[in-house]
């Protein structure tokens, strides 16, 4: 069976398919792929299922050794790639890819022709770091790890650049209302969305903290816990906005003003420390139009 051998993991590279969903009230969060249409995209031009189990490495990228060779591609942000991102790209038998520090966003994901094996967690390969469950061993990789690669089954493709726009990222956040929405004053929700934010150094993969204009937060940012959503906005004591991410916590007692919708989570996940970002509120009816146009250009991708 051909294999990865890491020889360098970067600063947090970990393994992530499309996540584990479904098991909320047993108190599981999904975790998964922070950026999944790069996961997405990656695994079509390498002819995996969308779902496949990639690298996702984190604003520092790892050094990989094929000693048996593979076809990757690299999706998301560019991390001082020495080769084309979002293309196919043969690897020869003993052939080494290094990467490096990130240029544009977040995250890179590093997707193998017949995917990542990994024992399945709930029927899904994903790490979910705070639990150590999932993923090679429920952790990020380190130097010496060594990781099996699946049969590839599927067909390598090209997609055309102008394909890929559609999804670049964008410091815009879309949001819909919340639960505790109108718990909020005026003055909150237009500060919410007439300023800009900036995430902060302590933002993960369980949420992002962000800081700008104080929110007013409602009954002190207290409230009795109840189950959260992927993307909510919570507003803790103090009034500075948290946005829940793939390994949030399921339940949550502080309010939530607003949601990110759908169509905007991918963008949450190529936030980096110090990058600003604007809120737009939208209903609910675009919000699904968003999402259904998005999954009509993945097809799109799919059948090019």
């Amino acid at each position: 069976m051909p294999v990865i051998q890491v020889q360098s993991p970067g600063m947090f590279t970990t393994v992530q398919d499309l996540g584990r969903y479904g098991y909320g009230p047993l108190g599981v969060s999904p975790s998964g792929a922070a950026d999944s249409l790069a996961l997405r995209i990656g695994n079509l031009i390498v002819g995996n299922r969308e779902s496949a189990a990639a690298l996702e490495m984190t604003l520092m990228g790892g050094t990989f050794a094929f000693p048996d060779g593979a076809v990757v591609a690299l999706a998301g942000s560019d991390f001082s790639a020495p080769v084309p991102m979002w293309a196919a790209l043969p690897i020869e038998p003993g052939g080494i890819l290094k990467l490096g520090p990130t240029r544009t966003g977040a995250r890179c994901y590093l997707c193998v022709a017949g995917g990542i094996e990994v024992p399945l967690f709930l029927g899904s390969a994903s790490t979910h770091v705070l639990t150590g469950l999932g993923g090679f061993g429920g952790r990020a990789l380190r130097k010496g790890d060594v990781l099996n690669i699946g049969r590839s089954k599927g067909v390598p493709r090209v997609i055309a650049p102008g394909l890929i726009e559609p999804f670049a990222t964008r410091k815009i956040l879309r949001t819909t209302v919340a639960p505790q929405t109108a718990w909020f004053s005026r003055q909150s929700i237009d500060r919410l969305y007439g300023g800009a934010y900036r995430v902060t150094e302590e933002s993960n993969r369980m949420g992002l903290r962000l800081e700008g204009a104080a929110l007013e937060t409602p009954h002190s940012g207290q409230m009795t816990s109840e189950g959260v959503s992927l993307g909510a906005i919570q507003v803790p004591a103090g009034g500075q906005p948290i946005i829940l991410f793939v390994e949030q916590q399921t339940t949550g007692g502080y309010p939530t003003i607003a949601n990110v919708i759908s169509a905007d989570l991918a963008r949450v996940g190529q936030l980096r420390p110090r990058d600003e970002v604007r809120f737009e509120l939208v209903d609910a009816e675009t919000a699904r139009a968003l999402i259904l146009e998005q999954d009509r250009l993945l097809r799109a991708l799919s059948s090019a």
